[in-house]
C-alpha cells in the first residue's frame, strides 16, 4: 500500500480582500463606517451608535459634533430592511436633543421619516419613526412639516396598533400636532375620535392620559364635541370619574367634560342619564383639591349658557355651590365663585343667593388671595347688579368696608368689581350715606388715576352714582378727585370718556364744584369733544350743557341765550360775546385789569359786600363819584354803597331816571306816603352793613363782588308793585316800563343815534377805575343793558322770560302769552304764543315774535 499524501487546502483568490475582524472603542470610529458601502457594517455601526445614544444626552452631542447625523438620513432610504430599521432607532432616540432637532429641520428630513409608518414596514421601525414624530412635533415648524407632508392620517392609523409603545409615541405626537387648528380640522376629516377614545381602554395610564389630554384640546370644536357624544365618549368619561382608582385621570377627564358640558344638547344628555347629578356630587364630595377645582370649573363651563343655567338651577346647583365657597383649596373657592358669577344672570339664582351664600362671598373679600378677592368681587358684582335685595344683603353683612380696602389692591379686575359693586349700592340712599361715612369718594381718586381703561370706566361711573349728594360732592372736590376725573376727558378710549362725562354732569350740579371744574379746563375739553363726530356722546353734551347752567354768564358770553329756566344769580356778568375755545375770565381777573378800551363789563349783584376798605379811602371815593359833601355822605353812607356816579347829570337829563320812575310810581299807584317811605328807608339803611368799596385793587388782598344798592332797591320795588299783579301780561308791560325808566326811558327810533349811553358808561367805568360796572349803576342804557336788567328783575320775581343776544350791541327778552283770541277744540288749553319785550322805542309794547315789528325791533 502506498502512503497516503495530504491534501492542500486550496488558496482564496487573488482578488478578493481576507476577512477582518475589528474592534473600536472610539465612537468616532464608528461615524465613520456609516460611510461603507456594506450593509453588515452599516448594520452594526447605526446599532453601536443607537446603544451609545440611548446612554444619555451628552453621547447625543458628541455623536452631534461627530457628524454622525448627515450620513444618518442618507440610511433612512436604504434599501436592506436592517440597516432602515437602526437608522430609524438612531433618529428615534437623536431626535430628543435639541440641537439635533434643529440640524433635522434644516435637513429636512421628516418625509423620510414619515414614510417609516408605511402599514408594511416592522412594528420596531413603526415604534421608533413615531417616536422621532413625537420628539420633533414640539416644535411649531416641525408640526407644519408633519401636517404638510401628510404625517396625520398613518398616525391616527397607528393608534390601533398592536404594540403599547407605538399608540403612545402616536397619541403624543397628535396630542402636540392638535395644539395648532390646522391639525385639528383634520382630527374631524380622519374621524380619529374613536380610536382615541379606544385608548381609554387602555391597561397604560400614560396611554390614557395622553388620549384624556387630546381629546382635551380637540373638543373645543364643536364637531368634535358632537362626535365624541355620538361615540358614547360621556359615558367612559362618566366611568372613569366614578373609578377611585384612575383618580390620577380626574383632571384631565373634567377638563374634557367642561368643554362638552358647553353644548346644551350635551347638558341635556347627561342630565337625563343622571350624570350631572353625579358630577355635583363628585364636585361637592372628593378629597382631593385639585380634583374638586377641576370639577367645579366643568360646572363653571356649563354655567355660561343660558339654557345650562336652566338645567343646573332645577340641579339645585346654588346649594353645592355654597358649601364650595368654603372649602380648604383656594383654587375651588375661586371656581365656586365664577360659577356663582355665572349662575347671577339668572334672575332665580340671584334670588336663592338673596338669603345665603352672600355673606360667605363677603367673607371672601377679606381674603389674603388676590385671585379669591377677584373672584368673590366678580361674584358680589353680578349679583348685586339690578337687585336693590342683594345691595341691601352685601351692605349687611359689612361688604362696604371691604370693597372700599379692595380699591387700593393692585388687581386691576378686583379694583373694577369693587367700584361695580359700590355702583349698585349707591343707588339707595341709604346705602349711599354708610358708603360716604367709610371715605369712599376719597377712596375712589386711586382707581380714576389707572392707567386701565376698564377701572377708569368702573372707577367713574361710581362716583356718577354717589356724587349726586352735595356732601359727597364736597368731599370728592376737597380730596382733589376733580382733576383726575377731567383729565379722563381726554382719554382715547369711548367708554371712559363717557363715563367721565357723565360723573362731571352729576358733580356739576352746583355751583362751587361746577366753577372748579371749569376752573380745572372741564369745559373746554367737553367742547372739543362735542365737535367731534366721532368721539362725542349725549353724556358729554349734557355734561357740557349742565356747566354752562351752573356758569351762565359763559353760557350767555358763548351762546348769547339764556331761557327762562337760567335764573340769573347774583355775580352773573355780561363781558359780552366770545368765540368758542376761548376763555373766560374771572370777574376778579376783569376787576383787577382796571380801565380799558374794551366793553364794559356789566354785572348782577343784589347782596352787598360786607369787607370794606380803610374808612378814609371810602370816604373820598364815594365824595369823587357821588358829588355830595364829606359830611351829608358820611351821614348816607350806608345806604347808597356807592353813589351813583351819574346821579347829578341825570337830574338835567330831558329824560331824567328819577322822573322816569315817579311817573311809573304814580301812574301805577304803587307809592304811598313818599315821606314815611323814605324815613322807612333811612331807618333801614342805617342797620345796612357798610358794603366793600369798588377802590384801587390789590391782587394779593381779598376781593369781594361790589354792591349794587340800586339794583337792590330796583328787587324791592318791583316786588311790592308788580308781584302783586295777577294778569301776568300787566307784569311784563308794567316792568317793561319800570327797566326803560331806570335806563334813560324811551328813545325814538330816528333819535337812537342821539342816544348818548357809551359816555356814560365810560365816565362810570372811569369813576370806579374798573371796567366791572354794577347794573344798577347805568342810567343810561342801550338794547342789551335793558334786556339783561329785565331779565334779571323778571326772575327775581318770577316772570318766565329768555335772553337773547343780537348784533350791534342788541339784545331782548322773549315771554310767553297765551293767546285768548285762539278758539281751537272744546276743552283744550289755548295755544301760548311768543313775544319780544319792547324796552326801547315803546317800552312795555309786545311785539309777536315773527311779526316784522320784532324783525326790525333786532336789527333797526
Amino acid at each position: 500500500m502506498g502512503k497516503k499524501v495530504k491534501k492542500e487546502a486550496e488558496p482564496p483568490p487573488k482578488d478578493v480582500f481576507d476577512p477582518l475582524t475589528i474592534e473600536s472603542k472610539k465612537a468616532a470610529t464608528v461615524v465613520l463606517m456609516l460611510n461603507s458601502t456594506e450593509e453588515e457594517i452599516l448594520a452594526k455601526a447605526c446599532e453601536a451608535i443607537y446603544r451609545f445614544a440611548l446612554k444619555g444626552e451628552e453621547n447625543k452631542a458628541t455623536l452631534l459634533e461627530l457628524g454622525a447625523v448627515e450620513p444618518l438620513t442618507k440610511l433612512l432610504t436604504h434599501e436592506d430592511k436592517i440597516v432602515r430599521r437602526n437608522a430609524t432607532m438612531v433618529f428615534g432616540i437623536l431626535a430628543s436633543n435639541n440641537n439635533v432637532k434643529k440640524l433635522l429641520r434644516e435637513l429636512d428630513i421628516l418625509s423620510s421619516v414619515i414614510a417609516q409608518l408605511a402599514p408594511e414596514e416592522e412594528v420596531i421601525i413603526h415604534e421608533f419613526a413615531s417616536l422621532c414624530l413625537a420628539n420633533m412635533s414640539v416644535e411649531y415648524t416641525s408640526k407644519v412639516q408633519i401636517f404638510e407632508y401628510g404625517g396625520m392620517e398613518p398616525l391616527i392609523r397607528l393608534l390601533g396598533s398592536p404594540d403599547p409603545d407605538v399608540k403612545k409615541n402616536s397619541i403624543e405626537c397628535i396630542y402636540n400636532l392638535v395644539q395648532d387648528f390646522q391639525c385639528r380640522l383634520a382630527i374631524q376629516q380622519f374621524n380619529a375620535v374613536p380610536p382615541i377614545l379606544d385608548l381609554l381602554k387602555s391597561e397604560y395610564p400614560v396611554i390614557q392620559l395622553l388620549a384624556l389630554k387630546t381629546l382635551g384640546i380637540i373638543t373645543n370644536d364643536r364637531e368634535s364635541r358632537v362626535m365624541l357624544r355620538d361615540c358614547q365618549g360621556l359615558d367612559q368619561l362618566l366611568k372613569i370619574l366614578e373609578t377611585k382608582e384612575f383618580n390620577d385621570l380626574h383632571i384631565e377627564a373634567l377638563a374634557v367634560l367642561a368643554n362638552c358640558l358647553e353644548d346644551v344638547d350635551t347638558m341635556q344628555l347627561i342630565q337625563q342619564a343622571g350624570g350631572l347629578k353625579k358630577l355635583l356630587a363628585f364636585a361637592e364630595n372628593t378629597t382631593f383639591p385639585d380634583i374638586q377645582k377641576n370639577a367645579t370649573k366643568a360646572i363653571a363651563r356649563a354655567a355660561y349658557d343660558p339654557e345650562n343655567r336652566k338645567i343646573l338651577h332645577e340641579q339645585e346647583v346654588e346649594k353645592c355651590l355654597i358649601t364650595l365657597l368654603g372649602a380648604e383649596n383656594d383654587g375651588t373657592k375661586v371656581a365656586a365663585a365664577e360659577v356663582i358669577s355665572a349662575m347671577s344672570e339668572s334672575l332665580a339664582s340671584k334670588e336663592f343667593f338673596n338669603t345665603q351664600g352672600i355673606p360667605q362671598i363677603v367673607q371672601l373679600l377679606r381674603s389674603e388671595n388676590d385671585d379669591i378677592r377677584e373672584a368673590a368681587s366678580l361674584a358680589l358684582a353680578n349679583l348685586t347688579t339690578a337687585n336693590q335685595v342683594n345691595a341691601n344683603a352685601a351692605a349687611e353683612a359689612d361688604a362696604i368696608d371691604a370693597l372700599i380696602n379692595i380699591l387700593s389692591c393692585k388687581r386691576d379686575k378686583a379694583v373694577a368689581n369693587a367700584a361695580t359693586v359700590l355702583t349698585n349700592m349707591a343707588t339707595q340712599e341709604p346705602l349711599r350715606m354708610v358708603m360716604q361715612g367709610h371715605d369712599v369718594m376719597r377712596a375712589i381718586i386711586q382707581p380714576l388715576s389707572s392707567s386701565n381703561p376698564f377701572v377708569q370706566s368702573k372707577a367713574a361711573l361710581t362716583v356718577a352714582a354717589v356724587a349726586c349728594d352735595v356732601d359727597a360732592r364736597i368731599e370728592f372736590k376737597n380730596a382733589g378727585g376733580l382733576e383726575p376725573l377731567v383729565e379722563l376727558l381726554r382719554s382715547n378710549n369711548d367708554e371712559v370718556r363717557k363715563q367721565a362725562s357723565w360723573a362731571v354732569m352729576v358733580c356739576a350740579s352746583d355751583e362751587p364744584t361746577s366753577a372748579e371744574l371749569c376752573k380745572l379746563g372741564a369745559l373746554e375739553i367737553l367742547e372739543e369733544i362735542n365737535l367731534s363726530i366721532r368721539r362725542k356722546n349725549n353724556f358729554s353734551e349734557a355734561a357740557y350743557k349742565r356747566l354752562l347752567t351752573n356758569n351762565l354768564s359763559l353760557k350767555y358770553c358763548q351762546t348769547g341765550y339764556l331761557s327762562s329756566d337760567d335764573m340769573i344769580p347774583d355775580g352773573f356778568y355780561d363781558a359780552g360775546r366770545i368765540n368758542p375755545g376761548t376763555k373766560l375770565l374771572t370777574l376778579k381777573e376783569f376787576a383787577l385789569q382796571g380801565p380799558s378800551d374794551r366793553r364794559a363789563i356789566i354785572l348782577i349783584n343784589s347782596k352787598p359786600s360786607f369787607i370794606s376798605p380803610p374808612s378814609t379811602t371810602e370816604d373820598k371815593f364815594s365824595d369823587s363819584i357821588s358829588g355830595r359833601s364829606s359830611s351829608s355822605h358820611r351821614k348816607g353812607k350806608a345806604s347808597t354803597g356807592v353813589g351813583s356816579p351819574t346821579e347829578e347829570k341825570s337830574e338835567s337829563t330831558g329824560q331824567t331816571t328819577t322822573s322816569s320812575s315817579k311817573s311809573f310810581v304814580k301812574e301805577r299807584g304803587s307809592r304811598k306816603g313818599k315821606g314815611k317811605k323814605e324815613e322807612e328807608k333811612n331807618k333801614e339803611e342805617e342797620e345796612t352793613p357798610v358794603p366793600c368799596k369798588a377802590v384801587e385793587l390789590n391782587p394779593d388782598k381779598e376781593w369781594c363782588l361790589p354792591s349794587d344798592h340800586d339794583f337792590c332797591n330796583y328787587i324791592t320795588e318791583v316786588s311790592k308793585t308788580i308781584l302783586p299783579m295777577t294778569n301776568l301780561k300787566e307784569q311784563i308791560e308794567t316792568l317793561a316800563e319800570f327797566v326803560a325808566g331806570k335806563m334813560g326811558g324811551p328813545v325814538s327810533r330816528e333819535l337812537l343815534h342821539e342816544f348818548k349811553w357809551e359816555h356814560h358808561i365810560s365816565e362810570i367805568e372811569f369813576q370806579l377805575k374798573s371796567n366791572v360796572v354794577p347794573i344798577g349803576y347805568i342810567k343810561k342804557g342801550t338794547f342789551y343793558h335793558r334786556a339783561l336788567l329785565f331779565k334779571a328783575l323778571a326772575d327775581k320775581i318770577g316772570i318766565g322770560a329768555t335772553l337773547v343776544r343780537g348784533e350791534y350791541n342788541r339784545a331782548w327778552n322773549e315771554v310767553k302769552l297765551v293767546d285768548e283770541s285762539y278758539k281751537g277744540i272744546t276743552g283744550l288749553l289755548p295755544r301760548p304764543e311768543e313775544f319780544i319785550v319792547d324796552l326801547m322805542y315803546e317800552p312795555g309794547t309786545l311785539l309777536k315774535k315773527r311779526s316784522r315789528e320784532a324783525e326790525l325791533y333786532k336789527f333797526i
